[in-house]
């Protein structure tokens, strides 16, 4: 296992906690930043543009990714254009197809020839990064979002589809893949290893960065100590004969 200062994989921060955020860019390590609606919902974002522009003066110049989230194809279309204007390291993320399994196809194609820098997420298949990929301009640069982690979750091994997926994406040099939804540290790890070019990596992850390289036995000491620190501190007793 690599150091984590010895990684090629870029290692973007995902998440909506303003202070998380300011935490992480802080941090060297942290080279770009991604969020959704979903995390900005649990986050209790209300104003979708207000927050946006708050995120844009924590991260600098680094690449951030805003999704749309509209369900019509028209709309999809002015929202991403207004979030784009926003600032030149900005990404729009565009969900590979609508809630009617439509796909985002011909927007992407006009967004790519427009010259706005895309991040197409939700993606779970090699046939759907083929599709997205005939779509992109080689002269724009934008992202393919892969969601492993929620691939892993139906029992696939992640890895063998984001290395075919690094190979599909090499006759696009302005494209790069990305590892959306790691599940534990440890992918990060898995990403390098197949070239993948950035892993989003939530705030909670991150936290463990501290762990890597850590000795074994020294953890093994510190999770006995846990148990029965924690123990002493519940009161737990049983009585003995």
């Amino acid at each position: 296992m690599n150091a984590i200062n010895q990684l090629k994989v870029k290692v973007f921060a995902d998440g909506a906690d303003l202070k998380g955020i300011a935490t992480l860019a802080a941090n060297p390590l942290i080279q770009g930043f991604t969020t959704n609606p979903t995390l900005m919902r649990k986050a209790g974002v209300g104003d979708y543009a207000a927050f946006s522009q708050e995120v844009l003066k924590i991260i600098g110049g680094r690449p951030v990714s805003f999704e749309v989230f509209s369900d019509d194809f028209a709309e999809m279309e002015q929202q991403a254009r207004e979030i784009a204007s926003w600032g030149a390291n900005v990404y729009v993320k565009i969900p590979v197809t609508n809630t009617k399994r439509e796909f985002a196809g011909p927007l992407i194609r006009r967004l790519a020839q427009a010259g706005v820098q895309l991040n197409v997420t939700a993606l779970m298949t090699n046939d759907q990064v083929r599709d997205v990929v005939a779509c992109l301009s080689p002269s724009v640069a934008s992202y393919v979002s892969v969601f492993a982690g929620r691939v892993a979750d139906t029992g696939r091994d992640p890895v063998p589809l984001m290395a075919e997926a690094v190979r599909i994406l090499q006759p696009n040099p302005k494209a790069e893949l990305i590892w959306a939804s790691p599940r534990e540290l440890l992918n990060i790890f898995h990403a390098d290893a197949v070239g993948c070019h950035v892993i989003t990596v939530t705030h909670d992850i991150l936290g463990k960065l501290n762990l890597v390289g850590k000795d074994l036995g020294d953890y093994s000491l510190d999770t006995v100590k846990m148990f029965y620190n924690d123990a002493q501190a519940a009161g737990f007793r049983i009585a003995t004969r």
